[in-house]
């Protein structure tokens, strides 16, 4: 499991943790954002674009707009690079 740090001002609050745990044997990463009380699983076959919008519109959901889509470009950058 790895831990990244986000940094990104959601509303009042700073969204700091970001944990990513790689399963090479299922071919996926789980992704975790417990502020924000946000999970979700990357196969390793999704494109990034629609890796970005799919994590964008699942992240608008609990958190502002500017916010969702920073953290997605950081997940999905996070996410390729392992």
């Amino acid at each position: 499991m790895k831990i990244r740090k986000a940094n990104i001002l959601n509303k009042d609050q700073m969204i700091t943790d970001v944990y990513l745990h790689e399963n090479k044997k299922e071919f996926h990463t789980l992704v975790a954002v417990p502020q924000l009380e946000w999970s979700t699983l990357i196969s390793y076959e999704e494109e990034k674009t629609e890796l970005a919008e799919k994590l964008g519109r699942s992240l608008s959901k609990v958190a502002e707009a500017g916010a969702a889509e920073e953290l997605s470009k950081k997940i999905v950058q996070w996410v390729t690079e392992m």
